[in-house]
């Protein structure tokens, strides 16, 4: 991105790996649409500078900078047990790159390559999910069915005897919800008396109907990055008379509760990524050289997506 809402490819020099390092060729990368998006328009408040920085970003906030996290490439260059796998880093939109062997996590081979490139955000939804805590048999909401709702959603979908409900106001999201095996409702049409809601929609409306939508003291899950939006929560009315919860999901840390790191819980993601119910996510493709005009067209909304890939040359 070289400006707010504007970006360009650049050319760069990618060096020899060293001892310790991988050369890799990138074959997918994928546009988070919420987080990313946010970064492209220039939404990131000065004051999550320092927190929102990706892993291998170039420049600062707010521009010019370069950024993503969610990257598929194949092994050319580096230890000989890692030549030839296809890896999952969190590296930008880029066509080749060199990172330290500890950055690049082996895809399974039951995962293809594209589907990989949810791993990052899959990674999130496992997140959330641990900080959720659900048990067998909950009631549980899913609010905002875009790229990391709709990735808890299909997380949940596994968790036996539990009632999962998508939630969200774009009646197309029922066709994902079908796919995942999950129920789907409007706002107004919502099932009541949910054990969890994990809120995604990054809407005060939808914040507020999640809380409307809880059991006595049932939890909220925050897991929506609102940028710098400023958001009303109503906390009158039931919210102390039912004595709910409101807790927040954030990937940049994992309860300590679960006693994992983050290599384990990225490796849990991938493992998940073998169900190809998730290829419901990816619902378009563009080519590398295209980016330039697609981050504006995603960004905006003209171009309607949950998860985008991009394609690299061959």
């Amino acid at each position: 991105m070289t400006s707010p809402g504007a970006g360009e490819i650049r050319a760069e020099q990618v060096p020899d790996p060293r001892d310790g390092e991988v050369r890799v060729r990138t074959l997918h990368s994928g546009v988070s649409r919420g987080t990313e998006t946010l970064v492209f328009q220039g939404r990131v408040p000065e004051s999550q500078w320092a927190t929102m920085r990706a892993p291998f970003q170039a420049g600062d906030f707010p521009a010019p900078v370069k950024y993503g996290y969610l990257n598929v490439g194949v092994v050319e260059d580096g230890p000989v047990d890692l030549l030839g796998r296809t890896v999952f880093s969190l590296f930008p939109h880029q066509t080749h790159y060199v990172v330290p062997v500890s950055a690049v996590t082996v895809v399974p081979d039951e995962v293809p390559p594209a589907r990989a490139v949810l791993a990052g955000t899959v990674e999130t939804a496992v997140n959330a999910v641990w900080d959720a805590a659900p048990q067998i048999g909950d009631r549980i909401t899913v609010i905002g069915g875009g790229m990391v709702g709709s990735s808890v959603a299909a997380v949940l979908a596994g968790l036996p005897a539990t009632d999962v409900e998508l939630v969200d106001v774009d009646a197309t999201r029922k066709e994902i919800a079908a796919s995942l095996g999950i129920g789907f409702a409007g706002p107004a049409d919502a099932a009541d008396g949910r054990d969890i809601v994990i809120h995604a929609s990054a809407t005060g409306k939808g914040l507020a109907r999640g809380l409307e939508l809880l059991r006595h003291e049932g939890t909220l899950v925050e897991l929506s990055w609102f940028g710098d939006n400023q958001v009303s929560v109503p906390l009158g009315e039931f919210f102390h008379s039912k004595r709910l919860t409101i807790r927040s999901s954030q990937v940049g840390g994992i309860s300590p509760t679960r006693h994992r790191d983050y290599a384990q819980r990225l490796q849990v993601a991938l493992d998940l990524l073998k169900d190809p119910r998730f290829d419901a996510l990816i619902t378009g493709h563009s080519r590398f050289d295209d980016l330039p005009t697609v981050l504006p067209a995603l960004a905006d909304g003209s171009l309607r997506a949950l998860c985008h890939v991009i394609d690299y040359p061959i």
